[in-house]
């Protein structure tokens, strides 16, 4: 009888941190490993129009990013993080197109985010050039007007 009065005095014995630390320092190396942050400097001052009939896109990596706004008094065009001209554009998109998988080419969108006071002869250009760069898929960015605005 004196065995089952032993069991009965038994505590719980407390649970093991000791590997805690390195299995967070994993997870955190993990995440910095995989995030991708992908930031341009911006050389042109824009401000992004609004809209009411707004989408996102879906697949970020497909997307090649053309900016336009001023700089000074002038419009000019960014490119990732440099100032180019028309006729750059082509050379861009082209060497972006090639950086893509196999089949993300086929499915790559130009997204123009151009300052809402840019004259349409600049985004013209730039449209004749994506054409001559075969990329025909085009997204304007703007941003979401409020419904209550057109209410009033």
């Amino acid at each position: 009888m004196s065995i089952f009065r032993d069991r009965k005095k038994r505590e719980m014995p407390g649970l093991n941190t000791a590997a805690l630390p390195d299995l967070i320092f994993t997870v955190l190396f993990f995440f910095m490993i995989v995030t991708h942050m992908r930031s341009v400097p911006m050389k042109v001052k824009y401000q992004v129009p609004s809209g009411t009939e707004i989408t996102k896109l879906v697949k970020k990596s497909t997307v090649t990013y053309i900016y336009i706004g001023k700089v000074g008094e002038d419009t000019r065009i960014q490119l990732n993080d440099k100032l180019a001209t028309v006729a750059d554009i082509e050379v861009y998109v082209k060497a972006e197109r090639s950086r893509m998988q196999s089949e993300d080419m086929k499915r790559q969108v130009v997204s123009i985010k151009a300052d809402r006071e840019t004259d349409m002869r600049v985004i013209t250009q730039v449209k004749q050039a994506l054409r001559r760069a075969n990329a025909y898929t085009i997204n304007y960015s703007a941003t979401q007007e409020n419904k209550e605005k057109e209410i009033k």
